[in-house]
């Protein structure tokens, strides 16, 4: 396959950016997006050219390092990860144009890698469990509904790789915030902490810069993970009762 790929280049956080065009010559179908990505850089590294910086760890769609948009789409046109994505989604001859998540939230260190630091800090602020249960007690000693259960199972599979923050118009980091609202308050270890943790997460996701939601779906249609849009409802249910408690 022959491919052209226009990749945003940034030289640092306060550098300008500008879109550059190169050429992936002998692109294979199975390679992954970050492979293709891969062999362009090792192409400008035997040019004496700069590789174009992006973020990748365990390249099994677990870890939720890697995100580019891609033709508009973050992780581009399936529903799955950047490292997961395959060149066969794309045809012979296409032209790939790759940004980095634009958001206010996630500023660029370079090229398509942005901080998503804020994200840590939402979890710091609310999203764990503190209250000491004691040891490991066993599996039948505490029973939880099967549809809290399934419900709690699916929120956790969020790897925080930001594509919703990508795709909302209003850059809201909402469904990650409420995919770990969910998966903690489902459960019974959850209840103590759950009024206060919903009221610290929403306040550092505000305090981050990330916009409000405003229930367009289009966060819960680019996670790879399918995290459902009505863990968003859960985090409304969950604020309006804390705020009614004067929290």
């Amino acid at each position: 396959m022959k491919i052209t790929v226009n990749i945003w280049r940034q030289a640092g956080p306060n550098a300008p950016g500008r879109m550059v065009t190169y050429q992936v010559p002998d692109a294979s179908p199975d390679m992954s997006f970050l492979e293709m990505l891969d062999v362009l850089n090792e192409d400008l590294i035997a040019k004496g050219e700069e590789p174009v910086a992006f973020d990748s760890d365990c390249r099994e769609g677990i870890c939720g390092m890697c995100g580019v948009v891609i033709n508009g789409q973050p992780h581009g046109p399936e529903v799955t990860t950047t490292c997961q994505l395959h060149m066969r989604s794309f045809r012979d001859g296409d032209t790939i144009t790759v940004e980095p998540w634009r958001a206010n939230a996630f500023p660029i260190i370079k090229d398509l890698v942005v901080d998503r630091s804020a994200f840590d800090r939402i979890i710091q602020s609310g999203g764990f469990i503190s209250v000491n249960t004691g040891s490991a007690p066993k599996a039948e000693a505490t029973l939880v509904e099967r549809e809290k259960a399934m419900r709690a199972f699916a929120a956790a599979t969020c790897i925080g790789c930001g594509a919703c923050v990508a795709a909302c118009p209003n850059a809201s980091a909402m469904l990650f915030m409420s995919a770990k609202v969910t998966h903690l308050g489902e459960l019974p270890q959850g209840q103590p902490e759950r009024t206060n943790r919903v009221v610290s997460m929403v306040r550092q996701h505000d305090h981050e810069g990330f916009g409000g939601c405003t229930n367009i779906g289009e966060c819960a249609a680019a996670c790879p993970k399918e995290i459902p849009l009505d863990v968003i409802s859960t985090l409304n249910k969950d604020l309006r009762h804390a705020i009614g408690k004067g929290k």
